[in-house]
């Protein structure tokens, strides 16, 4: 046997097993994406159904809620009474502000632009 004849016989035979070798990953690529969609069938039917039209959230007797505007200020953190004693978190607020005591919404004065940058003199 020549030996240009044997490396052709081995480069047919490697062409041979790389097509085989793809038809088995697609194959199991192939049966993986089976599996996946048969599972998830059982998952889908194993949750409980959606809610039906008379399930569904609905609006207050009074009509929708609207939103509430206040006016906030800084709650400060209590001091000690003593300087060796510590504060612990049951002595702090809930929240880092409070309602103010002044609930005016603010206005605009006269000779205010109302925005930065909108070309007016602003504030003279």
């Amino acid at each position: 046997m020549n030996t240009a004849d044997a490396g052709q016989v081995l480069a047919a035979s490697s062409d041979v097993l790389n097509v085989i070798a793809a038809f088995a990953g697609g194959l199991i690529v192939s049966g993986l994406l089976i599996w996946a969609v048969r599972f998830g069938m059982t998952v889908r039917r194993a949750e409980s159904d959606p809610p039906r039209p008379e399930e569904q959230p609905r609006l207050p007797e009074s009509g929708p809620v609207h939103e509430e505007r206040e006016r906030r200020e800084p709650d400060e953190v209590p001091h000690a009474s003593q300087e060796s004693e510590r504060l612990m978190p049951h002595n702090l607020h809930s929240s880092g502000t409070k309602r103010g005591e002044d609930q005016s919404r603010p206005r605009w004065t006269p000779g205010n632009s109302g925005s930065f940058g909108s070309g007016g003199s602003g504030r003279t």
